[in-house]
């Protein structure tokens, strides 16, 4: 039985485009007598079922994308199993790819589509690692503000109507990514109402049991959720670059904060 002969000029060719070792590139031409096109298909085919069996490998590591064309805006989480990895060029022109992707989407979470599949599936294959994109998020309309730390780790994204300074912008992003507590919501509209009726009720109550007059006791229990407010929510919470000051107190003529999505590598 006669092998066929493949250069090593082929070999590395193949190599390069699978990013695979010398030896399965150069068994695969030869399998497939020489044709680069089906050698490369079938290892991708067979490194893909390889790497759908490492989906439950802890990928305890990636990066924060935050991508932004005129008024459409996405942010994106994508995990990989080592720093290396979520370091590399490759990884990261794949996420940026994705998430640019993305913003062809309605607004809401990100759809992971075949499309973004393949794109994942070279990087996955070419680092034998468990990667995937976590969630991501778009959205549409005004103008936005951004912050990724330095890590590559936690990033905000900020939508807001009217004009407001970049370096304003990116301040409030960091204070959202910074401020302890996380902000839950823009303005109180935004709280959770079941929460906001139990924090009520706890302040009402507090207030009767001290034996205060109904009427005295509900204007305690409002202050108190004034206070609440302003712990909670980003128009109320001081500016973590000057606690003299509210965010809403920051905010030019005319500018209306919208929406924030904070993302962190690996949190919920």
């Amino acid at each position: 039985m006669s092998t066929v002969e493949v250069s090593a000029k082929d070999v590395m060719a193949l190599r390069q485009k699978t990013g695979l070792g010398m030896m399965d590139c150069k068994k695969a031409l030869i399998e497939h007598n020489g044709d680069a096109t089906a050698a490369e298909t079938a290892l991708r085919e067979k490194m893909k079922g390889k790497m759908d069996t490492r989906v439950d490998r802890a990928a305890g590591e990636g990066l924060i994308i935050i991508t932004v064309e005129g008024d459409k805006a996405a942010i994106l989480e994508f995990r990989a199993e080592t720093d290396f990895t979520a370091r590399n060029e490759n990884f990261i022109a794949m996420a940026n790819e994705i998430a640019k992707m993305s913003l062809e989407q309605g607004d809401g979470e990100v759809e992971f589509t075949d499309a973004m599949k393949a794109l994942l599936d070279e990087v996955r294959i070419t680092t034998g690692e468990n990667i995937s994109m976590a969630r991501g998020h778009r959205l549409t309309g005004g103008n936005f503000g951004q912050y990724i730390h330095h890590d590559n780790k936690l990033g905000v994204l900020l939508q807001f109507d009217g004009e407001m300074p970049d370096d304003l912008s990116t301040g409030i992003c960091q204070h959202v990514a910074a401020n302890m507590p996380t902000p839950m919501a823009v303005n109180e509209d935004g709280v959770p109402h079941d929460l906001v009726a139990l924090k009520r009720n706890e302040a009402k109550a507090e207030a009767e049991n001290s034996g205060k007059p109904t009427e005295i006791a509900e204007k305690i229990a409002e202050g108190k959720m004034r206070k609440f407010f302003e712990e909670v929510t980003l128009l109320g919470q001081k500016y973590v670059r000057d606690e003299t000051k509210q965010i809403k107190e920051l905010l030019p003529d005319g500018v209306t904060l919208k929406m924030f999505v904070r993302t962190q590598l690996g949190a919920e």
